[in-house]
C-alpha cells in the first residue's frame, strides 16, 4: 500500500549459539591452560627443561607428556572454538571444527582398531608395559604410575610378577648387587586390610619362593589381562563415557558449522 514501507528482516547471527560456544570453550581453554602449566611445573621441577635431552633418556614413558599433550590440545582447541565465536571469526571456527573432527575421527579409528586387531593391541599393550617396567627406578612418575596401575587393578607385570626380571633392580641374576633382587616392588603385595602403615619392603625376596607361595603375598595375575578383566566389567560405563565424549565433540562441531552458516548469510547481505 501507498506511504507504508515494508521492512525485511535481515538474517543475524544467532546470540544463544555464539555465547554458548564461547561459554562452552572457555572452560575447556582454563583447563587446558592448567594441564599445560602443570606438565611444564613438573618438567622444570626434574629439570627437563633446561636438560632436553632428559627427554629422550627416559625408556619408558614420562606422564608429564599427557598432560602436556592433553594440555596442548584442549588449549588450542578452546581458543580457536572461544575467539572464534567471540569474534565471529569463520577461520578460527572453521579451524575448530576441522581440528575436533580429526580428533573424533581418529578416536573412532583407533576404537575399530583395537577391536578388529585385539591380539595385535594385546602384544603390544604388553610390550608398552614392559619397556616401562625396564625404566621403573628412572623416573618418579613413571614409577608412581605404575604402582598405582598395579595396585589399582591387583596385578604385577605385564603377564605377570616375572616380568620384573627385566628391571635391573628386581632381575634374579647372580651378578645383581641390589638388595631387591628376585622381588617385587610394594604395589605387587596383597594388602592387609589391618595393616596401618604400608610395608614398603614385603616384595622383598618374595620371587624365590615357589609360586603358591607367592599367590599369599603378591599379586601374580599380569596387568594386561586384568585390564581387560576390567574392561569387561565396566563394558557400559566406559562405552557411555566414549559416547558422551563423541557426542559433544559433534555437538560442538554442528554448533561452530551452525555459526559459520549466520557469519556467512549476514555477510552476503552487506
Amino acid at each position: 500500500m501507498p506511504g507504508k514501507h515494508q521492512h525485511f528482516q535481515e538474517p543475524e547471527v544467532g546470540c544463544c549459539g555464539k555465547y554458548f560456544l564461547f561459554g562452552f570453550n572457555i572452560v575447556f581453554w582454563v583447563l587446558g591452560a592448567l594441564f599445560l602449566a602443570i606438565g611444564l611445573w613438573a618438567w622444570g621441577e626434574k629439570g627437563v627443561l633446561s636438560n632436553i635431552s632428559a627427554l629422550t633418556d627416559l625408556g619408558g614413558l614420562d606422564p608429564v607428556w599427557l598432560f602436556v599433550v592433553v594440555g596442548g590440545v584442549m588449549s588450542v582447541l578452546g581458543f580457536a572454538g572461544c575467539i572464534g565465536a567471540l569474534r565471529e571469526n569463520t577461520f578460527l571456527l572453521k579451524f575448530f571444527s576441522v581440528f575436533l573432527g580429526l580428533i573424533f575421527f581418529l578416536e573412532l579409528a583407533t576404537g575399530i582398531l583395537a577391536f578388529v586387531f585385539k591380539d595385535w593391541i594385546r602384544d603390544q599393550l604388553n610390550l608398552f608395559i614392559n619397556n616401562n617396567v625396564k625404566a621403573y627406578r628412572d623416573d618418579i612418575d613413571l614409577q608412581n604410575l605404575i604402582d598405582f596401575a598395579q595396585e589399582y587393578w591387583s596385578c604385577c607385570g605385564a603377564r605377570g610378577p616375572n616380568d620384573w626380571n627385566l628391571n635391573i633392580y628386581f632381575n634374579c641374576t647372580d651378578l645383581n648387587p641390589s638388595r631387591e633382587r628376585c622381588g617385587v616392588p610394594f604395589s605387587c603385595c596383597v594388602r592387609d586390610p589391618a595393616e596401618d602403615v604400608l610395608n614398603t619392603q614385603c616384595g622383598y625376596d618374595v620371587r624365590l619362593k615357589l609360586e603358591l607361595e607367592q599367590q599369599g603375598s603378591i599379586y601374580t595375575k599380569g596387568c594386561v589381562g586384568q585390564f581387560e578383566k576390567w574392561l569387561q566389567d565396566n563394558l557400559i560405563v566406559v562405552a557411555g563415557v566414549f559416547v558422551g565424549i563423541a557426542l559433544l565433540q559433534v555437538f560442538g562441531i554442528c554448533l561452530a558449522q551452525n555459526l559459520v552458516s549466520d557469519i556467512k548469510a549476514v555477510k552476503a547481505n552487506w
